[in-house]
């Protein structure tokens, strides 16, 4: 894949990758990705696990962009792997060949975690396996009332462990919950993953995108710069214990207090006028 951040302004707003839509909003701040394979419900392949991986490592340095939207085409978010495309040739590989994939799997759950923007998910239909996972390494998700999540690894015969789930899920929905759904791999209704906290809100299936577009370009409009050090406290602070994670917040707050930011906030404040944030 071609670097992106060559350009010196809006580096990537010709950005075309080959396995699914990328489109930024006017100035480029809200970037949406769209998984476009709506005959097969958007599975993913070797090949759009490794490009999706590369996108989200180039963000991490990417300026422009300050919030991006991950939804599917079709009234679906994501089916997974594809079975014929990934689940059969895994059957036929050696252990070396295997833990390459695990981890390009990984790798990509650990690129959206990096990446300092904000991401939030629009899940409509289906999102199980690998779509669940991606939903899961999102900072906010939104879904309509005929979202169906399923961590379903168990039902062809593999761990619930997969890309960080046993780790991450429990963190969003508690133990015992994620237990049952990672023991079971059955469906979590749009309605239980409200009430549990996976899902922020629900949508109509017209009003999803608007709603999760609308709520990046929000966060675009605030501090920006601040909202990157929000994301990385959240993920550091996982390993932390009391002591280290008030002393990291405390050095974390203090970078952001000397931003001009801070100072523009104060100075907005205090003329009673709404801040202008320039992420400095």
């Amino acid at each position: 894949m071609t670097n992106p951040m060559q350009a010196k302004r809006h580096p990537f707003k010709d950005y075309a990758p080959k396995h699914f839509r990328f489109e930024t909003d006017e100035d480029g701040r809200v970037a949406t990705i769209t998984l476009d394979r709506p005959e097969k419900k958007n599975p993913l392949t070797f090949e759009s696990y490794e490009e999706l991986g590369n996108l989200f490592r180039s963000l991490h340095r990417a300026s422009d962009v300050r919030a991006i939207v991950i939804t599917g085409a079709g009234g679906n978010f994501c089916s997974g792997g594809d079975v014929f495309e990934i689940i059969e040739p895994l059957t036929k590989m050696t252990m070396p060949d295997l833990i390459d994939f695990t981890r390009l799997t990984g790798d990509l759950v650990r690129q959206m975690r990096a990446c300092p923007q904000p991401i939030i998910s629009a899940i409509d239909g289906i999102c199980v396996g690998a779509g669940a996972i991606i939903a899961m390494a999102s900072d906010h998700r939104l879904a309509t009332p005929e979202a169906k999540t399923a961590f379903l690894f168990t039902r062809v015969g593999l761990a619930g462990a997969d890309m960080g789930a046993c780790g991450i899920l429990p963190r969003i929905i508690g133990q015992g919950r994620a237990a049952e759904l990672l023991f079971t791999g059955r469906v979590m209704s749009a309605q239980e993953g409200l009430a549990w906290g996976f899902h922020n809100a629900l949508h109509e299936r017209d009003a999803l995108l608007p709603a999760a577009q609308k709520f990046a370009r929000m966060l675009t409009d605030g501090p920006w710069f601040a909202h990157a050090m929000t994301k990385k406290m959240l993920d550091q602070e996982w390993a932390m214990g009391i002591d280290q994670l008030i002393e990291s917040e405390a050095q974390a707050q203090a970078i952001c207090m000397a931003t001009g930011d801070f100072r523009r906030a104060f100075e907005a404040f205090a003329a009673k006028a709404k801040p202008a944030f320039e992420g400095n």
